[in-house]
């Protein structure tokens, strides 16, 4: 399934909440729907929504566990998060950067 980006909000507890919509198959989005459970929300036109507290890019894939949960795949950000941590210095920074860029994407 992918999440895009719509928009974000502060919690009344003051913590940045966003709003992705979903997208995906029929099987998919049925099963999105069963997963969230009472917690499902769609917008006016039938989307369906995805909040979280953490940001995830402005798309991204989401996954459904084996437990029923809903989580995005960091499976990109793991990955540059572990490069840039095996070469460090200039270069480590310069991957850094790269992997910053990838997010506004």
């Amino acid at each position: 399934m992918k999440a895009t980006c719509i928009r974000t909000y502060k919690s009344k507890s003051g913590n940045p909440t966003f709003v992705y919509t979903v997208a995906g198959t029929k099987e998919d989005l049925a099963a999105y729907k069963k997963a969230q459970g009472s917690y499902y929300r769609e917008q006016e036109d039938g989307t369906p929504l995805w909040f979280t507290t953490r940001y995830v890019g402005e798309t991204g894939d989401l996954l459904i566990t084996s437990n029923g949960n809903i989580v995005p795949d960091m499976a990109k950000f793991d990955k540059q998060a572990s490069l840039v941590a095996q070469y460090g210095g200039n270069f480590g920074d310069l991957l850094a950067q790269a992997g910053l860029e990838q997010l506004k994407k």
